[in-house]
């Protein structure tokens, strides 16, 4: 599963290296095309904000990966390693459980007449397709939470 996971990982770095800079190019001709040519792109607000959505969902699940998120720490610093184990895996299994709830409700969101029929206004392309990244995000996220987990199963105490 941490094979799988570093995998991903990297392939979501490229991903959003690639997303990244493809956004900063359209906004920075955005604003080109609008002060030095007089004639602004009316596709590239609504590119950049789905582009945005796309950098957000799979940063957010990098960052589950590299346990980046602001947390407060207190209570696991001061317990035994075993109760920290514990508390550790209850509070990914947690996280797994959401996930997969947040998967399936998304897949379901995706699949609906509601979203098969909506187009975007400016680029005229369907909305499944940006739209793709959220239940995209949380299988990744499912993924990374899993081999997290994982490496704390096998965790020994270091003495």
């Amino acid at each position: 599963m941490n094979f799988l996971s570093a995998g991903l990982a990297k392939f979501e770095k490229g991903l959003a290296i690639v997303l990244i800079f493809c956004m900063a190019v359209f906004m920075t001709t955005s604003v080109l095309f609008r002060y030095f040519l007089n004639a602004p792109l009316s596709w590239v607000g609504e590119i950049s904000i789905f582009l945005l959505i796309w950098i957000t969902f799979i940063g957010g699940s990098l960052g589950l990966k590299y346990k980046s998120q602001a947390s407060v720490t207190i209570l696991l610093d001061n317990v035994p390693f075993f109760v920290r184990k514990i508390l550790q895996v209850v509070g990914h299994v947690i996280m797994i459980v959401f996930l997969l709830v947040m998967l399936y409700y998304s897949l379901k969101w995706i699949t609906s007449s509601g979203v098969s029929y909506q187009r975007a206004n400016s680029i005229n392309i369907p909305m499944w397709i940006p739209y793709t990244v959220v239940p995209l995000g949380f299988a990744c996220a499912f993924v990374h939470i899993t081999a997290n987990l994982t490496t704390i199963i096998k965790e020994e105490e270091v003495k």
